[in-house]
């Protein structure tokens, strides 16, 4: 196994896609973007999870923002995974082949999703994607909504017959979930959503692919040392943003019909971070600037530990 195959931890932040009015790419700010990630401290960037849209983007556009965000980690020594995900597994195969060589210290994927695989079918696509690229390490993202979800036994399983799976993204669970977690797969760096942060590295967890760092990188990188120096602060804190995100943020997917990535794209354009609006590429529809604002201005009332006196 090679030296890449460290497990990672901590606080990793979405490279997120700025759109333009025309409703295409507007790459030159994805630099401004990556140094605001920088400079906030966490611990890794990741590009096309469900927030970087890659269930979007065309071919062209995924090699582009492939080798730019790996120049850039590249240059300032940044860890960073590249996502490779698509609901057609040969795509998702074509795409591992094409970003090996870019060095990434990791790759997530999720499993073919137009029509859900068996458990077998799901242990052959991860063998053939680990035969693809073999000194790449692999993560599994197995988000809520997939067709197929697999439970920990079969991740245990998986783990088995490929040392090169080093982590996955899981939804969490309950004070049970994390004892069997904890009991079965000691060595799979397993992240859990960015809200539960504080809970789920307590009860196993390693960190957070975070939905919080779309709100404030800085912030969700000090939370996570606070979890360190003071657990019990950091899980009142965890229960506060809880009820941000239950109070301010989901009614938001019911008001205005918004994706899961709609979301995340409006907690980065109310965070103010880095040059990015809440617009999602074409079909999908993104939050209304108003609420955009409101968001905001709820955030830095309800929670201001997240945001520095400049923001």
């Amino acid at each position: 196994m090679s030296l890449q195959a460290r497990p990672p931890e901590g606080i990793w932040g979405a490279v997120l896609l700025p759109v333009d009015r025309r409703g295409e790419i507007e790459w030159s700010a994805l630099d401004e973007q990556l140094s605001a990630l920088l400079e906030s401290g966490i611990q890794g960037v990741y590009t096309n999870g469900t927030a970087g849209e890659f269930h979007s983007q065309t071919e062209r556009e995924f090699d582009r923002l492939s080798q730019l965000v790996s120049e850039f980690c590249h240059s300032v020594a940044l860890p960073f995974q590249i996502g490779v995900s698509h609901s057609n597994a040969r795509v998702a195969r074509e795409r591992l082949a094409r970003v090996a060589s870019l060095r990434p210290d990791a790759v997530q994927i999720t499993l073919p999703d137009w029509w859900a695989p068996s458990y077998d079918e799901a242990e052959v696509f991860l063998a053939g994607m680990a035969a693809t690229a073999p000194d790449t390490p692999l993560i599994l993202y197995n988000p809520p909504h997939a067709k197929r979800r697999l439970n920990l036994d079969e991740i245990a399983r998986l783990k088995a017959r490929l040392p090169m799976l080093i982590g996955a993204k899981l939804p969490g669970g309950d004070e049970v979930w994390y004892g069997e977690l904890r009991r079965k797969l000691p060595d799979l760096a397993v992240f859990i959503p960015g809200h539960f942060m504080a809970s789920g590295c307590l009860g196993g967890g390693r960190g957070s692919y975070s939905n919080v760092a779309c709100l404030s990188p800085a912030g969700a990188g000090r939370w996570w040392h606070q979890l360190r120096e003071d657990p019990a602060g950091a899980l009142a804190f965890e229960a506060r943003i809880v009820g941000f995100m239950n109070e301010h943020v989901l009614p938001l997917a019911v008001r205005h019909g918004l994706s899961n990535a709609a979301l995340d794209k409006a907690m980065a354009a109310a965070g103010r971070w880095c040059p990015i609006g809440p617009e999602l590429l074409w079909p999908y529809r993104s939050a209304p600037g108003e609420a955009v604002i409101e968001l905001g201005t709820a955030a830095r009332r309800q929670l201001p530990e997240l945001f520095s006196t400049s923001q």
